[in-house]
């Protein structure tokens, strides 16, 4: 298998109806998706994804925000596909996010950024195991 990243597309992004344009913005990029997923989190599920953020002020709002609606857990597959991804969801600010980035056209703020991109290969391996198992990736 080759090199693999997470993402979830946010509550935000899934209540605008966005979710299959997204998907096809993903898609087109070259990236393959292994394993996908609609649910929503509880608050303690968030809680758990997000614990390595629990002592930062945004925490409370961010696990509120998470367990606020679907969301849509992805494992992508392509070459270098941590820094290409994070390259093709764009800043997490939307407003400096580049011009054709998901962000930059989903995105509702920084709060509500519309979708989640792991930041290194480490933490896609522990992302991806917190949603999947290894029986729900499809070769």
């Amino acid at each position: 298998m080759k090199p693999y990243t997470l993402t979830i597309i946010k509550p935000d992004a899934v209540a605008a109806g966005h979710v299959g344009k997204i998907i096809d913005h993903i898609v087109s990029a070259g990236f393959k998706v292994r394993a996908m997923k609609l649910m929503r989190l509880t608050p303690e599920q968030a809680g758990m994804f997000y614990y390595i953020h629990r002592e930062r002020p945004f925490y409370n709002d961010l696990v509120r925000y998470m367990s606020s609606g679907p969301v849509v857990p992805m494992v992508l597959e392509k070459d270098n596909a941590v820094a290409d991804f994070r390259t093709l969801i764009g800043a997490t600010d939307p407003a400096k996010a580049a011009e054709g980035t998901i962000r930059k056209l989903y995105a509702q703020s920084i709060e509500a950024n519309a979708i989640h991109g792991s930041d290194s290969d480490d933490n896609a391996k522990l992302e991806a195991a917190f949603f999947f198992s290894a029986l729900e990736w499809v070769d």
